[in-house]
């Protein structure tokens, strides 16, 4: 399961009212000094294998082969001084690099 805080589907929802997208993807990509990056994406179109995590109505796509290492995390929206955008808290990343943009579930 994927989970939303509350800004961060007030923040999806916006997006998609606005007609730029349906809902957010998130998933993995190779790279970064630990092995993986995140991808977040705002999509205009939903792929026919994704699972689609719901709250508060927004969505969120999943690829099912990216559930392993995204499974129990929770996207968060910040708006502040200091940082804007999403933050990902992972239970499944065991190692993050000292950017912290690049993470590995190790195995």
């Amino acid at each position: 399961m994927i989970e939303l805080s509350p800004r961060a589907a007030e923040r999806i929802c916006e997006v998609v009212s606005e007609g730029r997208a349906i809902g957010l993807r998130f998933g993995l990509t190779d790279g970064g000094c630990s092995g993986y990056t995140y991808l977040l994406e705002f999509e205009r179109a939903q792929d026919e294998d994704d699972l689609v995590f719901e709250h508060e109505g927004a969505k969120v796509f999943v690829h099912p082969m990216h559930l392993p290492f995204l499974n129990g995390s929770v996207i968060r929206y910040l708006d502040g001084d200091f940082q804007t955008g999403f933050q990902i808290d992972n239970p499944n990343a065991q190692r993050v690099c000292g950017c912290g943009e690049s993470f590995d579930v190790g195995g």
